[in-house]
């Protein structure tokens, strides 16, 4: 395995739906307890180290007509005014704290239609840390938009999670490997 170097210069934590709406359904293959957990570790590593943190959410207009609804998502789609008025905050353990960044979207990944890309690119961020929930939906198409702007990636495996192991497993074993390295958060903080 690849000897993981990070530059504390352009490197940046990405944190994807860590929001009590999202992190309150059931999570495999670790719960979202266990999630939020080394999130919180590798954000307190970046602070620490003063580097950038993007806590990224995704919440509806208020007439929703902006969430997706694709067919196979009928059952999940996203009704705002059915919504507990917190189900789009960040989890208390990720923060946010004063120096971070909040970044509100409303389609499965962060940068389409979100100043993400702007915020990293301004910062002169080459790589990203990224994390969240759920593997196989936000932080996929986060990672896919992410690869295709060029950053380096390093995916935190145990700080993400799906709703079942198989969806999970599939875009750990699958798809991340194309466009970064896969690793625990423990490998991530001791490089830090």
């Amino acid at each position: 395995m690849e000897k993981l170097e990070i530059d504390k210069n352009s490197t940046a934590l990405v944190v994807i739906d860590l929001q009590k709406g999202i992190a309150g359904m059931p999570t495999q293959p670790y719960a979202a307890e266990a999630v939020i957990a080394n999130a919180a570790k590798l954000a307190q590593a970046f602070r620490q180290n003063d580097m950038p943190v993007f806590l990224v959410r995704v919440k509806p207009s208020a007439d929703a007509r902006d969430a997706l609804k694709p067919e196979a998502d009928v059952k999940m789609q996203m009704n705002a005014s059915a919504m507990p008025a917190d189900w789009s905050e960040i989890v208390p353990e990720m923060g946010p704290e004063p120096t971070d960044f909040l970044i509100t979207k409303k389609q499965w990944g962060a940068f389409y239609g979100t100043e993400l890309d702007l915020q990293l690119r301004r910062r002169k961020i080459g790589a990203i840390v990224l994390c969240g929930i759920a593997t196989s939906i936000g932080v996929e198409s986060t990672a896919r938009f992410a690869y295709e702007y060029g950053y380096e990636q390093i995916f935190a495996e145990d700080a993400m999670a799906s709703r079942s192991k198989e969806e999970h497993d599939s875009t750990i074993k699958n798809i991340f490997p194309r466009m970064g390295r896969v690793r625990k958060t423990e490998e991530i903080l001791a490089e830090l």
